[in-house]
């Protein structure tokens, strides 16, 4: 199941990775910053979210925080109505596309492969955001 491939990838392959599980949700952050999840992935519904329909039978949602630039590209028409229960199409988050969430339904074939590369771009966002938020520490603990 791509849900295994995914979450292995994450832990595996990716440097720096942590892990913690919070209502059903695996989030996946670079570091000790625990403030902002780079990627969750969900197979559940909760009491706060059950728009993707979880409950349903091996049906999980990777949720990936992406650039402006790759969000813009993937939804570049406005005023469009979402399906959240649709498989293995990238769509904006029900709740974060603000900012530049986007979530998939159990990706498969090309668009797991894709999965995996935005996965790559938000692991680099993540880093970079947290070296950026070290270097300001230590900045300041030197002055």
């Amino acid at each position: 199941m791509s849900l295994q491939i995914i979450e292995k990838y994450l832990r595996e392959k990716l440097d720096n990775v942590q892990e913690q599980q919070s209502f059903g949700y695996h989030l996946f952050f670079y570091g000790t910053d625990h403030r902002l999840p780079f990627v969750s992935t969900a197979d559940s519904d909760n009491e706060y979210d059950d728009v993707s329909k979880l409950n349903r039978q091996d049906i999980f949602r990777v949720n990936i925080g992406v650039s402006k630039e790759s969000f813009a590209k993937l939804f570049s028409e406005s005023g469009i109505e979402w399906d959240f229960t649709t498989l293995n199409t990238f769509l904006p988050h029900p709740h974060y596309a603000a900012q530049n969430f986007i979530c998939i339904l159990n990706p498969s074939g090309e668009k797991l492969i894709q999965t995996l590369q935005f996965i790559d771009e938000a692991y680099l966002i993540a880093k970079k955001r947290f070296d950026k938020k070290q270097n300001n520490k230590l900045n300041i603990e030197m002055e």
